[in-house]
């Protein structure tokens, strides 16, 4: 295990430190395999696109650590942390993974809480009488 590449990705309040070790395409996340943690089909096939788009992360094991957030956030992390590790192995990647939207980070965040309001834009509860 000499080469070892990693990167970290971020969406809403998730981060995702990715690993990859010369291998065979295996994906672990937080000591659990991809099905185990990511229960739901569609998140799966969210994260398993990026080997589609990025041939060369065929050949590495794909170790993560994903912390905060929901599983949302964690997948859409995970997923920009393994565009980003796959563009350092092989650079002439970039182009092809910013084409797909998949090395973009996603800007939105939650809006903070503003004063004389109960949340970000939600009021207090008017009482006429």
């Amino acid at each position: 295990m000499a080469e070892v590449t990693h990167a970290t990705g971020r969406r809403k309040e998730a981060v995702a430190r990715v690993f990859l070790y010369k291998g065979s395409g295996e994906v672990e996340v937080n000591d659990l395999s991809l099905d185990a943690y990511f229960p739901m089909e569609s998140q799966r096939i969210d994260i398993r696109k990026m080997f589609d788009l990025a041939d060369v992360l065929k050949h590495y094991d794909v170790v993560a650590t994903v912390k905060g957030g929901g599983k949302s956030g964690q997948v859409g992390a995970l997923r920009l942390a393994m565009a980003r590790a796959a563009v350092e192995v092989q650079p002439e990647l970039r182009k092809r993974l910013k084409q797909a939207g998949v090395l973009t980070r996603d800007p939105r965040m939650k809006e903070r809480k503003k004063y004389g309001r109960k949340r970000a834009r939600r009021r207090f509860q008017y009482t006429k009488r």
